[in-house]
């Protein structure tokens, strides 16, 4: 099942599909590995709902809510 990652819930896990975002939000999440094929795992948000916290490409990155929702992920097990 795909969904946008800022839609995943704590501890799932999957591989990024596509990212659909624009300028500047894209080349950042490019810079930062977010890329097709890549695996990810949606550790926890932050207390008031932003940043999100995930493992990807072996480190741990924090998002805003409105990059992860540009991020398409196929989420393992569904």
């Amino acid at each position: 099942m795909e969904k946008r990652l800022s839609q995943m819930t704590p501890q799932e896990s999957g591989t990024v599909v596509r990212v659909e975002a624009e300028g500047q939000i894209k080349r950042r999440l490019y810079d930062m590995g977010v890329t097709a094929g890549a695996s990810v795992r949606y550790i926890k948000t932050a207390p008031l709902g932003d940043p999100l916290q995930v493992v990807l490409r072996g480190y741990s990155l924090s998002l805003r809510k409105t990059e992860a929702q540009n991020v398409f992920v196929e989420v393992a097990g569904l």
